[in-house]
């Protein structure tokens, strides 16, 4: 029967034809770009003037709603929505799951002569009320206690989902309690892009730029996937029930002859991200890239920058078309960081900069001189804030996935530094030594001079290994997880730079009042912040244990594991931070703490039990079988007089191999029945004593899978999953 199954799903993998009436027309992006988002296009040639005016004031300028324009766009976008075949709408929000979630309404309202009509009113528009009972709180509230709201955004357009049997209108909103705090990843968000465009601008203001309205950060955040086909994906308990593989031995080929790394994308795959992309520029998704990422059947995606908020909004819309359109193509998409162990991770490369509404990057060290040394300002900030607050940046990626990622393949260790480049790097090494007068090009560099050399954009080579690293003009942080919500990354990306940018700015500001000029007092800031901060500055291989060691010489912190990360979460200056900026109140950190915590621990016991029961229900059997059937035939060699050697070693040794999956399950149950109600303390158990038990349970299952017959193994391989699509 196993045999069967098995050349069925060789057969559908090879010989799949998607499920599509007609064929896909070629892309016009120019024409179909935004067309499914309510974006200000479609908003300007709906709206009165006066609307859209004051409405584009509150998008652009971040001028409050007022309430009067919401009646008037609500009309504007149900009849739009309509026009698309939308029948519902729903408030769409980024609940603490790190999905997103939301409730569908009708348009729809009966009237007296029997009929209905369709009404979408400002209050509509404006609030709604999900319950939040069932959302992660982290105590802020109880079971009991269901009232939440939901807060229209006007800075992230509405947008259409369609479906072959309909279409809704999809509102993005902030998600709030009934007491007001954020249960959600928008708000802070929302609030660290605020507390972030105070501070840069007071630092323009020093620098004599006046214009200036708005300083935001933007972001592209680079996405990698695995494909899989879907008949081995429902063959696999745990791909379905943790999207990750808890069994599976490595396979002869993986990605060591780097031959899939920007190889040809498949006519199939190609099939599937060329659909995938269409409906995503449908709606204003600006993806740009697409390639093969190094293990076999990896795959990545990206953005071109955007207003942090909105690419925010955005990277959820490109993980959901991703694993919405792969199922019309018979193929699955796994998001997980560590889908398959042995192989290359999934991240998110999160690449972050700093923009004006004037069109200025405070990242670019431009063509411009004279831009230089406020660009060696925001980059000393940058660095600074790494240096003080790695613990926060290693929290904002900490997941039970991430962690099996975090340091393996082409994944950053889970030691915060930052790389600069090589010209870039000596700059900073003699700004700390007290003077900089030449960069990698010859240039000179003299500070408290009006002569300021050109700074090259791409003076040095990359550093893949890096978790921070500066490339051209921009900060990529690397280490985001590839199932991660990027809100929270770029949270406390925004909320250190402020902090960040406060300080150096308070420093230059009492230089000056004593009486330095202000090159002269910028020099000495970047020299007092640069001597401060160059432990964290490191430009040579992340993945060695000489760079462990080193990184532990510096004194950078080395927290291996989400519970190393988020002991740290509540410390004082974490706590302060995040009230002084008005980011987070100290209840709603401790509500997130509560809820990562949790979320940990009941990752890794679903993982435990799905471990326990596909060794138990699935491996041994297998095994039994198997053994079953070496102990007939030795018994029949030996009763014909014709023992062999080969046989009975391999009998026995199949048994000795029962045992120790036998005994490693046993030592699995026993771990993960606990009774252990302090959070923390749980959390450290499945750290400790659940993973590793995972682990020999995995070890034992995978040394059967090298012996057992394939047409007795009871999941598809590593060598079918990677290899036949």
């Amino acid at each position: 029967m196993s045999k069967l199954i098995d050349d069925y799903n060789v057969k559908a993998a090879t010989k799949f034809v998607p499920d599509i009436k007609a064929p896909i027309l070629p892309i016009d992006i120019e024409n179909i770009f935004g067309e499914n988002t309510f974006g200000l296009e479609t908003m300007k040639s709906r709206l009165p003037k006066k609307i859209y005016e004051r409405l584009l004031a509150t998008i652009e300028n971040n001028e409050p709603v007022d309430p009067t324009v919401a009646d008037t766009v609500a009309t504007a976008m149900k009849e739009w929505a309509k026009e698309r075949g939308g029948t519902h709408f729903t408030h769409w929000f980024q609940p603490l799951t790190g999905s997103t979630a939301e409730k569908h309404d009708s348009f729809i309202t009966p009237n007296k002569g029997g009929g209905a009509i369709a009404e979408f009113s400002g209050s509509n528009l404006i609030q709604g009320e999900p319950d939040a009972s069932s959302f992660p709180s982290g105590g802020l509230r109880a079971t009991f206690e269901a009232r939440g709201y939901t807060a229209w955004d006007p800075t992230s357009p509405a947008f259409i989902i369609e479906n072959k049997n309909g279409a809704y209108l999809s509102i993005p909103t902030a998600f709030t309690s009934w007491t007001g705090e954020a249960l959600d990843y928008k708000i802070p968000l929302l609030r660290s892009i605020e507390a972030l465009d105070a501070s840069a601008r007071r630092v323009l203001a020093l620098f004599g730029v006046e214009d200036v309205q708005k300083v935001y950060s933007t972001v592209g955040s680079e996405q990698e996937y695995f494909l899989i086909d879907e008949e081995y994906y429902y063959r696999r308990l745990d791909l379905v029930t943790t999207g990750r593989t808890l069994i599976g031995a490595k396979p002869p080929k993986g990605h060591e002859l780097d031959d899939h790394y920007f190889g040809t994308i498949e006519d199939r795959i190609l099939s599937c991200m060329l659909e995938t992309e269409r409906e995503l520029y449908r709606l204003g998704v600006p993806v740009k890239t697409r390639h093969n990422e190094v293990a076999p059947g990896q795959y990545e995606i990206a953005p071109i920058f955007e207003n942090s908020n909105l690419g925010a909004d955005h990277q959820h819309l490109i993980m959901l078309m991703l694993q919405k359109i792969a199922r019309k193509y018979g193929l699955v998409c796994l998001l997980h960081e560590k889908p398959f162990d042995g192989l290359n991770g999934s991240g998110k490369h999160n690449n972050w900069s700093l923009s004006t509404n004037t069109g200025i990057n405070l990242l670019d060290p431009g063509d411009d001189p004279s831009q230089n040394l406020r660009f060696l300002f925001f980059c000393a900030a940058v660095i600074r804030a790494v240096f003080k607050h790695q613990d926060l940046l290693r929290i904002a990626v900490a997941t039970a996935g991430n962690d099996h990622r975090l340091g393996a393949n082409e994944a950053p260790p889970a030691i915060l530094s930052v790389f600069l480049g090589e010209a870039l790097y000596g700059i900073f090494n003699q700004l700390a030594a007290g003077s900089a007068t030449s960069n990698k090009e010859g240039g000179f560099l003299g500070l408290g001079s009006p002569v300021l050399p050109e700074l090259p954009r791409h003076s040095g080579d990359r550093n893949r290994t890096s978790p921070f690293a500066f490339t051209g003009n921009k900060f990529e942080f690397r280490a985001v997880g590839s199932n991660q919500t990027i809100s929270f990354s770029n949270t406390v990306l925004n909320v250190t730079m402020a902090d960040s940018l406060d300080e150096l700015a308070t420093s230059l500001e009492a230089k000056m009042d004593d009486g330095m000029s202000f090159e002269a007092a910028i020099a000495k800031v970047l020299q007092e912040s640069s001597q401060e901060t160059k432990a964290i500055l490191f430009e040579g291989d992340n993945y060695t244990e000489e760079w462990h060691a080193e990184a532990e010489r510096r004194g950078l912190l080395n927290l291996r594991t989400t519970v190393d990360a988020l002991e740290k979460m509540l410390d004082e200056k974490n706590v302060s931070l995040f009230e002084k900026t008005n980011v987070l109140s100290k209840k709603e950190l401790e509500s997130r703490y509560e809820t990562w915590l949790e979320q940990y621990i009941i990752t890794v016991n679903i993982e435990a039990e799905t471990t326990q029961a596909m060794a138990e229900t699935m491996v041994l059997p297998a095994a039994a079988r198997y053994f079953g059937e070496l102990t007939t035939t030795v018994t029949q060699a030996n009763q014909i007089g014709a023992p062999s050697e080969g046989m009975q070693s391999t009998a026995s040794a199949t048994g000795a191999l029962i045992d120790e999956l036998r005994e490693a399950i046993d030592r699995l149950k026993a771990a993960n029945m606990t009774s252990i109600e302090d959070g923390h303390e749980h959390a450290v158990h499945m750290r400790d004593q659940v993973i590793p038990a995972m682990s020999a349970v995995r070890l034992a299952c995978d040394k059967l899978e090298r012996v057992v017959p394939n047409e007795l193994w009871p999941v598809p391989t590593y060598r079918e999953i990677l290899f036949i699509r």
